[in-house]
């Protein structure tokens, strides 16, 4: 059940839109819901950070939360999405610290090289209602949820919906060989 802030953001957000359109009109022509769409997203997320993303993954995950907002009024936000391999591999080792072997931290962060935030193609959204959205459209975008324990990742995939897996764990071959200095 959506909180009921949730609920006065959606509908805020979606009126922002609606305002927007006409200077977006005015400043692409073509193309004016989706720019209005994302100004209001921004606004509304204004943490969010889309440097660094592929151009095909920014275009699709733009694509897909215009659907969202303009057909069923929902919001998707953007909580992470490209890494620099330094900050992963600071995520990773402060994961291994934390649970103390290499492959219980693979359960939940990837080592830089097997991480496709580094790559550019991995997206962490917010909130839930907007992530639920994702995993039932977001098909048609080339979006989609990747593992089982993590209900806000999502990666572009333009070649069809991967096997989904129980943990990013599994996705990293050979991760006992990995050595963390400390």
């Amino acid at each position: 059940m959506p909180r009921r802030r949730d609920v006065v953001y959606r509908w805020v957000t979606r009126g922002l839109a609606v305002a927007l359109v006409p200077v977006a009109w005015f400043r692409v022509s073509r193309g004016a819901r989706h720019a209005a769409c994302q100004w209001a997203l921004a606004l509304r997320f204004p943490a969010e950070d889309l440097a660094g993303l592929t151009g095909a993954t920014r275009a699709a995950f733009e694509a897909a939360r215009a659907e969202a907002l303009w057909r069923h009024g929902e919001l998707i936000g953007l909580t992470s999405g490209y890494r620099h391999p330094l900050e992963q591999a600071r995520l990773f080792a402060a994961a291994v610290a934390d649970d103390g072997s290499v492959a219980a931290a693979c359960r939940r962060v990837l080592p830089p090289h097997a991480s496709r935030h580094v790559a550019g193609t991995a997206l962490d959204v917010r909130p839930r209602e907007g992530a639920a959205w994702l995993e039932r459209h977001g098909g048609r975008h080339g979006l989609y949820r990747t593992y089982d324990n993590e209900w806000w990742h999502f990666e572009y995939r333009p070649d069809g919906c991967p096997v989904r897996l129980p943990h990013p764990g599994l996705a990293a071959p050979a991760a006992h060989a990995y050595v963390i200095d400390r």
